[in-house]
Protein backbone atom coordinates (compact mmCIF):
# COMPACT_ATOMS: atom_id res chain seq x y z
CA UNK A 1 0.00 0.00 0.00
CA UNK A 2 1.41 3.51 -0.50
CA UNK A 3 1.81 4.83 2.54
CA UNK A 4 3.22 8.81 3.77
CA UNK A 5 5.54 9.98 6.13
CA UNK A 6 4.51 13.05 8.03
CA UNK A 7 5.81 15.27 10.47
CA UNK A 8 3.86 14.76 13.83
CA UNK A 9 2.71 18.53 13.56
CA UNK A 10 1.15 18.30 10.33
CA UNK A 11 -2.14 16.71 8.96
CA UNK A 12 -0.94 14.79 6.12
CA UNK A 13 -2.70 14.07 3.03
CA UNK A 14 -3.32 10.71 2.39
CA UNK A 15 -5.31 10.35 -1.41
CA UNK A 16 -3.40 6.78 -1.63
CA UNK A 17 -4.40 3.45 -2.63
CA UNK A 18 -2.89 -0.26 -2.49
CA UNK A 19 -4.51 -2.89 -5.02
CA UNK A 20 -7.52 -2.58 -5.40
CA UNK A 21 -10.29 -5.22 -5.67
CA UNK A 22 -12.51 -4.17 -8.44
CA UNK A 23 -16.01 -5.15 -8.66
CA UNK A 24 -18.70 -5.02 -11.78
CA UNK A 25 -19.67 -1.43 -13.52
CA UNK A 26 -21.89 -0.24 -11.20
CA UNK A 27 -25.31 0.63 -12.72
CA UNK A 28 -27.77 0.59 -9.57
CA UNK A 29 -26.59 1.57 -6.38
CA UNK A 30 -23.60 0.00 -5.41
CA UNK A 31 -22.17 -0.18 -1.53
CA UNK A 32 -18.18 -1.34 -1.14
CA UNK A 33 -17.18 -1.73 1.89
CA UNK A 34 -13.80 -3.94 1.28
CA UNK A 35 -10.85 -1.31 2.53
CA UNK A 36 -9.39 -1.17 -0.82
CA UNK A 37 -12.76 -1.99 -3.02
CA UNK A 38 -13.95 -0.15 -5.98
CA UNK A 39 -16.12 -0.38 -9.11
CA UNK A 40 -16.68 1.61 -12.15
CA UNK A 41 -19.92 4.00 -13.42
CA UNK A 42 -21.13 5.53 -16.13
CA UNK A 43 -19.34 2.32 -18.56
CA UNK A 44 -16.08 2.81 -17.10
CA UNK A 45 -15.70 6.46 -17.44
CA UNK A 46 -14.75 6.97 -13.83
CA UNK A 47 -13.68 4.93 -11.22
CA UNK A 48 -15.01 4.82 -7.60
CA UNK A 49 -12.61 3.52 -4.96
CA UNK A 50 -13.24 3.17 -0.97
CA UNK A 51 -9.23 3.33 -0.09
CA UNK A 52 -9.28 2.78 3.52
CA UNK A 53 -5.55 3.28 3.62
CA UNK A 54 -4.87 4.62 7.13
CA UNK A 55 -7.58 3.43 9.45
CA UNK A 56 -8.81 -0.11 10.55
CA UNK A 57 -12.05 0.96 11.03
CA UNK A 58 -15.17 0.03 8.85
CA UNK A 59 -15.86 2.39 6.07
CA UNK A 60 -18.49 1.78 3.66
CA UNK A 61 -19.60 3.84 0.58
CA UNK A 62 -22.69 4.28 -2.08
CA UNK A 63 -22.02 4.26 -5.12
CA UNK A 64 -24.50 5.67 -7.49
CA UNK A 65 -23.89 6.33 -11.44
CA UNK A 66 -23.02 10.43 -10.90
CA UNK A 67 -20.49 10.02 -7.57
CA UNK A 68 -20.97 8.33 -4.29
CA UNK A 69 -21.63 8.77 -0.33
CA UNK A 70 -20.01 7.79 2.65
CA UNK A 71 -22.55 5.80 4.82
CA UNK A 72 -20.49 4.08 7.23
CA UNK A 73 -17.36 5.77 8.97
CA UNK A 74 -15.88 5.21 12.25
CA UNK A 75 -12.92 6.78 12.18
CA UNK A 76 -10.62 8.08 15.20
CA UNK A 77 -7.26 9.30 13.86
CA UNK A 78 -6.62 12.22 16.19
CA UNK A 79 -3.47 13.30 14.53
CA UNK A 80 -0.83 12.01 12.19
CA UNK A 81 -2.00 10.79 8.76
CA UNK A 82 -5.86 10.58 7.53
CA UNK A 83 -8.21 7.32 7.09
CA UNK A 84 -9.16 7.06 3.81
CA UNK A 85 -9.94 9.01 0.64
CA UNK A 86 -12.75 7.38 -0.96
CA UNK A 87 -13.00 8.85 -4.29
CA UNK A 88 -14.26 8.85 -7.42
CA UNK A 89 -11.59 9.54 -10.30
CA UNK A 90 -10.92 9.45 -14.33
CA UNK A 91 -7.22 8.31 -15.49
CA UNK A 92 -5.27 5.82 -14.12
CA UNK A 93 -4.31 4.65 -10.22
CA UNK A 94 -2.15 2.08 -9.46
CA UNK A 95 -2.75 0.03 -12.81
CA UNK A 96 -6.69 0.64 -12.27
CA UNK A 97 -7.68 2.88 -15.07
CA UNK A 98 -10.95 4.03 -16.51
CA UNK A 99 -12.00 4.12 -19.87
CA UNK A 100 -11.55 7.03 -22.54
CA UNK A 101 -9.86 9.22 -20.47
CA UNK A 102 -6.98 9.44 -22.98
CA UNK A 103 -4.41 9.80 -19.74
CA UNK A 104 -1.65 9.81 -19.18
CA UNK A 105 -1.08 12.75 -21.38
CA UNK A 106 1.88 15.19 -21.09
CA UNK A 107 0.98 18.47 -19.96
CA UNK A 108 3.33 20.28 -22.88
CA UNK A 109 0.42 18.35 -25.46
CA UNK A 110 -1.96 20.84 -26.65
CA UNK A 111 -4.84 18.66 -25.13
CA UNK A 112 -3.78 19.51 -21.78
CA UNK A 113 -4.65 22.90 -22.28
CA UNK A 114 -8.15 21.35 -22.89
CA UNK A 115 -8.83 19.27 -19.86
CA UNK A 116 -11.58 20.03 -17.63
CA UNK A 117 -13.19 18.81 -14.43
CA UNK A 118 -15.67 19.82 -11.94
CA UNK A 119 -17.57 18.26 -9.01
CA UNK A 120 -20.13 19.38 -6.31
CA UNK A 121 -20.24 17.83 -2.94
CA UNK A 122 -21.94 17.67 0.33
CA UNK A 123 -20.77 17.79 3.84
CA UNK A 124 -21.69 16.30 7.27
CA UNK A 125 -22.32 18.53 10.34
CA UNK A 126 -19.83 16.78 11.94
CA UNK A 127 -16.28 15.34 11.62
CA UNK A 128 -12.49 16.19 10.83
CA UNK A 129 -11.90 15.88 7.57
CA UNK A 130 -10.83 17.83 4.45
CA UNK A 131 -12.56 18.17 0.89
CA UNK A 132 -10.04 18.04 -1.58
CA UNK A 133 -9.44 16.79 -5.29
CA UNK A 134 -5.97 15.08 -6.19
CA UNK A 135 -3.97 15.50 -9.25
CA UNK A 136 -1.33 13.63 -9.73
CA UNK A 137 1.96 13.98 -12.35
CA UNK A 138 4.68 11.86 -13.23
CA UNK A 139 7.96 12.64 -15.12
CA UNK A 140 6.96 9.41 -17.29
CA UNK A 141 3.15 7.96 -18.55
CA UNK A 142 2.89 6.01 -15.78
CA UNK A 143 -0.12 4.09 -14.86
CA UNK A 144 0.80 2.07 -12.09
CA UNK A 145 2.47 2.43 -8.42
CA UNK A 146 3.64 6.32 -7.01
CA UNK A 147 3.64 9.19 -9.26
CA UNK A 148 6.96 10.48 -8.24
CA UNK A 149 6.52 14.22 -9.86
CA UNK A 150 3.77 16.46 -8.07
CA UNK A 151 0.70 16.05 -6.54
CA UNK A 152 -1.64 18.89 -6.66
CA UNK A 153 -4.34 19.52 -4.00
CA UNK A 154 -7.14 21.45 -4.27
CA UNK A 155 -8.98 21.90 -1.01
CA UNK A 156 -12.36 23.12 -1.40
CA UNK A 157 -13.21 22.74 2.71
CA UNK A 158 -11.79 21.35 5.50
CA UNK A 159 -12.55 21.35 9.27
CA UNK A 160 -10.73 21.10 12.38
CA UNK A 161 -6.98 22.00 12.60
CA UNK A 162 -6.15 19.67 9.88
CA UNK A 163 -3.85 21.65 7.42
CA UNK A 164 -1.54 20.25 4.49
CA UNK A 165 1.64 19.03 4.32
CA UNK A 166 5.17 21.32 3.85
CA UNK A 167 4.52 25.09 4.28
CA UNK A 168 2.02 27.88 3.45
CA UNK A 169 4.31 29.54 0.55
CA UNK A 170 1.98 32.47 -0.80
CA UNK A 171 -1.91 33.03 -2.31
CA UNK A 172 -3.31 32.66 -5.46
CA UNK A 173 -6.50 33.67 -7.67
CA UNK A 174 -7.70 30.59 -9.40
CA UNK A 175 -11.00 29.76 -10.45
CA UNK A 176 -13.56 31.87 -9.32
CA UNK A 177 -12.06 31.82 -5.48
CA UNK A 178 -8.58 32.58 -3.01
CA UNK A 179 -6.76 30.20 -2.19
CA UNK A 180 -3.38 29.46 0.33
CA UNK A 181 -0.64 27.75 -1.25
CA UNK A 182 1.16 24.99 0.67
CA UNK A 183 4.02 23.19 -0.47
CA UNK A 184 6.30 20.82 0.59
CA UNK A 185 8.09 17.44 -0.66
CA UNK A 186 7.15 13.69 0.47
CA UNK A 187 9.40 12.33 -2.07
CA UNK A 188 7.29 14.31 -4.68
CA UNK A 189 6.34 17.77 -4.43
CA UNK A 190 2.32 18.06 -2.81
CA UNK A 191 1.41 21.77 -3.93
CA UNK A 192 -1.76 22.36 -1.41
CA UNK A 193 -4.68 25.22 -2.59
CA UNK A 194 -7.00 25.59 0.29
CA UNK A 195 -9.61 27.67 -0.36
CA UNK A 196 -10.05 30.70 2.31
CA UNK A 197 -14.09 30.38 1.56
CA UNK A 198 -15.56 26.95 1.74
CA UNK A 199 -17.49 25.76 -1.25
CA UNK A 200 -19.22 22.86 -2.15
CA UNK A 201 -18.70 22.98 -5.88
CA UNK A 202 -15.92 24.01 -8.72
CA UNK A 203 -15.70 23.47 -12.31
CA UNK A 204 -12.17 24.39 -13.40
CA UNK A 205 -9.22 23.79 -16.39
CA UNK A 206 -6.44 21.66 -14.44
CA UNK A 207 -3.36 23.52 -16.55
CA UNK A 208 -5.49 26.63 -14.00
CA UNK A 209 -3.54 25.53 -10.69
CA UNK A 210 -0.72 23.60 -13.02
CA UNK A 211 0.24 26.59 -14.59
CA UNK A 212 0.22 28.41 -11.05
CA UNK A 213 2.68 25.25 -9.87
CA UNK A 214 5.04 25.48 -12.88
CA UNK A 215 5.28 29.12 -12.39
CA UNK A 216 6.49 28.61 -8.53
CA UNK A 217 9.01 25.84 -9.71
CA UNK A 218 6.97 23.00 -7.80
CA UNK A 219 6.22 21.42 -11.40
CA UNK A 220 7.09 20.52 -14.88
CA UNK A 221 5.88 20.93 -18.30
CA UNK A 222 7.31 17.73 -19.75
CA UNK A 223 5.58 15.49 -16.68
CA UNK A 224 2.36 13.66 -17.30
CA UNK A 225 -1.09 14.00 -16.22
CA UNK A 226 -1.93 10.62 -14.72
CA UNK A 227 -5.08 10.94 -12.88
CA UNK A 228 -7.85 13.48 -11.99
CA UNK A 229 -9.54 12.10 -8.16
CA UNK A 230 -12.44 13.80 -6.06
CA UNK A 231 -12.94 13.27 -2.69
CA UNK A 232 -12.41 13.52 0.92
CA UNK A 233 -9.64 12.65 3.79
CA UNK A 234 -11.40 12.09 6.79
CA UNK A 235 -9.58 11.94 10.35
CA UNK A 236 -12.98 11.98 12.57
CA UNK A 237 -16.48 10.26 11.48
CA UNK A 238 -16.85 10.80 7.75
CA UNK A 239 -20.52 9.13 7.63
CA UNK A 240 -22.46 11.63 5.32
CA UNK A 241 -19.59 12.96 3.71
CA UNK A 242 -20.84 12.72 -0.45
CA UNK A 243 -19.64 13.51 -4.06
CA UNK A 244 -22.80 14.29 -5.83
CA UNK A 245 -21.68 14.81 -9.72
CA UNK A 246 -18.33 14.34 -11.13
CA UNK A 247 -17.01 15.28 -14.28
CA UNK A 248 -14.15 15.15 -16.33
CA UNK A 249 -13.53 15.77 -20.30
CA UNK A 250 -10.59 16.22 -22.65
CA UNK A 251 -10.54 18.12 -26.13
CA UNK A 252 -14.17 19.32 -25.66
CA UNK A 253 -17.14 20.66 -23.75
CA UNK A 254 -17.13 19.49 -19.53
CA UNK A 255 -19.31 16.95 -20.07
CA UNK A 256 -21.18 17.61 -16.33
CA UNK A 257 -24.34 15.74 -15.62
CA UNK A 258 -25.39 19.29 -13.70
CA UNK A 259 -25.07 21.72 -15.41
CA UNK A 260 -25.06 20.65 -18.53
CA UNK A 261 -22.25 23.21 -20.89
CA UNK A 262 -22.66 24.02 -24.56
CA UNK A 263 -19.34 24.95 -26.37
CA UNK A 264 -18.61 28.35 -28.58
CA UNK A 265 -16.77 27.33 -32.02
CA UNK A 266 -13.62 28.86 -32.25
CA UNK A 267 -13.74 32.14 -34.37
CA UNK A 268 -10.73 33.73 -36.13
CA UNK A 269 -10.14 37.25 -36.90
CA UNK A 270 -8.32 37.51 -40.23
CA UNK A 271 -4.23 38.15 -41.01
CA UNK A 272 -2.28 41.23 -40.40
CA UNK A 273 0.77 41.34 -37.92
CA UNK A 274 -1.58 39.52 -35.70
CA UNK A 275 -4.24 36.82 -35.88
CA UNK A 276 -6.56 35.56 -32.68
CA UNK A 277 -8.72 33.17 -31.97
CA UNK A 278 -10.60 32.17 -29.32
CA UNK A 279 -13.00 29.29 -28.00
CA UNK A 280 -14.76 28.62 -24.77
CA UNK A 281 -16.83 26.53 -22.76
CA UNK A 282 -20.01 27.60 -21.32
CA UNK A 283 -22.71 26.28 -18.45
CA UNK A 284 -25.22 28.71 -17.17
CA UNK A 285 -23.63 31.38 -15.04
CA UNK A 286 -19.77 30.82 -15.92
CA UNK A 287 -17.17 29.97 -18.77
CA UNK A 288 -13.92 29.42 -19.51
CA UNK A 289 -12.12 31.18 -22.78
CA UNK A 290 -8.72 30.38 -24.13
CA UNK A 291 -7.20 32.56 -26.35
CA UNK A 292 -4.59 32.16 -28.95
CA UNK A 293 -2.87 34.62 -30.55
CA UNK A 294 -0.43 34.16 -33.34
CA UNK A 295 2.37 36.66 -34.33
CA UNK A 296 2.02 36.82 -38.50
CA UNK A 297 4.66 39.46 -38.93
CA UNK A 298 8.44 38.95 -39.96
CA UNK A 299 10.12 39.60 -36.18
CA UNK A 300 9.61 37.97 -33.06
CA UNK A 301 7.74 39.76 -30.37
CA UNK A 302 9.68 39.91 -26.93
CA UNK A 303 7.13 40.95 -24.28
CA UNK A 304 3.23 41.05 -25.04
CA UNK A 305 0.37 42.68 -23.69
CA UNK A 306 -3.13 41.55 -25.10
CA UNK A 307 -6.01 43.85 -25.05
CA UNK A 308 -9.55 43.00 -25.50
CA UNK A 309 -12.86 43.95 -24.70
CA UNK A 310 -15.81 41.68 -23.53
CA UNK A 311 -19.72 43.29 -24.96
CA UNK A 312 -21.80 41.66 -22.18
CA UNK A 313 -20.39 42.62 -18.84
CA UNK A 314 -18.79 39.16 -17.99
CA UNK A 315 -16.76 39.64 -14.66
CA UNK A 316 -12.86 37.31 -14.87
CA UNK A 317 -12.76 35.21 -11.50
CA UNK A 318 -8.99 33.29 -12.64
CA UNK A 319 -6.80 33.26 -15.33
CA UNK A 320 -3.84 30.81 -16.31
CA UNK A 321 -0.66 31.59 -18.56
CA UNK A 322 -1.01 35.25 -18.51
CA UNK A 323 -1.33 38.00 -15.78
CA UNK A 324 -5.13 39.26 -16.87
CA UNK A 325 -6.61 42.63 -15.48
CA UNK A 326 -9.90 43.65 -15.97
CA UNK A 327 -11.40 47.15 -15.59
CA UNK A 328 -14.98 47.54 -16.44
CA UNK A 329 -15.00 45.46 -20.19
CA UNK A 330 -11.97 46.47 -20.76
CA UNK A 331 -9.49 42.86 -20.05
CA UNK A 332 -5.51 42.94 -20.19
CA UNK A 333 -3.48 40.04 -20.36
CA UNK A 334 0.67 40.60 -20.19
CA UNK A 335 2.71 37.60 -20.66
CA UNK A 336 4.87 35.91 -17.93
CA UNK A 337 8.51 35.40 -17.19
CA UNK A 338 8.20 32.03 -19.24
CA UNK A 339 6.07 32.56 -22.56
CA UNK A 340 7.11 36.43 -22.86
CA UNK A 341 8.87 35.89 -26.55
CA UNK A 342 6.28 34.93 -29.88
CA UNK A 343 8.55 34.20 -32.53
CA UNK A 344 7.73 35.27 -35.78
CA UNK A 345 4.77 32.80 -37.37
CA UNK A 346 4.67 31.42 -33.99
CA UNK A 347 1.93 31.73 -31.15
CA UNK A 348 1.05 32.03 -27.67
CA UNK A 349 -2.18 30.84 -25.57
CA UNK A 350 -3.47 31.79 -22.34
CA UNK A 351 -7.01 31.17 -20.42
CA UNK A 352 -9.72 32.59 -17.99
CA UNK A 353 -12.25 31.47 -16.19
CA UNK A 354 -15.91 34.17 -15.77
CA UNK A 355 -19.01 34.21 -14.76
CA UNK A 356 -22.00 36.12 -17.46
CA UNK A 357 -25.22 36.87 -17.01
CA UNK A 358 -28.03 37.48 -19.51
CA UNK A 359 -25.38 36.72 -22.48
CA UNK A 360 -22.23 35.77 -23.30
CA UNK A 361 -20.66 37.27 -26.21
CA UNK A 362 -17.06 36.77 -27.52
CA UNK A 363 -14.44 39.62 -26.65
CA UNK A 364 -14.37 41.96 -29.38
CA UNK A 365 -11.21 44.58 -30.30
CA UNK A 366 -7.77 42.26 -29.43
CA UNK A 367 -4.66 43.75 -29.95
CA UNK A 368 -0.92 42.94 -29.25
CA UNK A 369 1.16 45.91 -28.18
CA UNK A 370 -1.30 48.44 -29.16
CA UNK A 371 -1.94 47.24 -32.56
CA UNK A 372 -5.28 46.19 -33.83
CA UNK A 373 -5.00 42.02 -34.50
CA UNK A 374 -7.50 42.39 -38.04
Amino acid sequence: MRMRMITASLAMLGSVAASLVVGQAAHADTTICEKYGSTTIQGGKYVVMNNVWGSSAPQCINVTNTGFTVTQAGHNNTGGTPAAYPAIYAGCHYANCSSGSGLPLQASNSQFNTVQTSVSMSYPGSGVYDAAYDIWFDPTPRKDGQNTGAEIMVWLNHTGSVQPVGSRVGTANIAGGTWDVWEGNIGWNVISYVRTSPTNSISFAVRSFYDDAVNRGYAQRSWYLTSVQAGFEPWIGGTGLAVNNFSYSVGGVVQSPSPTPTASPTQGNGGGACRVSYSKNEWQGGFTGNVTVTNTSSSPVNGWNVGFSFPNGQKITGYWSADVTQSGSSVTAKNLSYNGSIPAGGNVSFGFQGTWSGSNGDPTGFTLNGTRCS
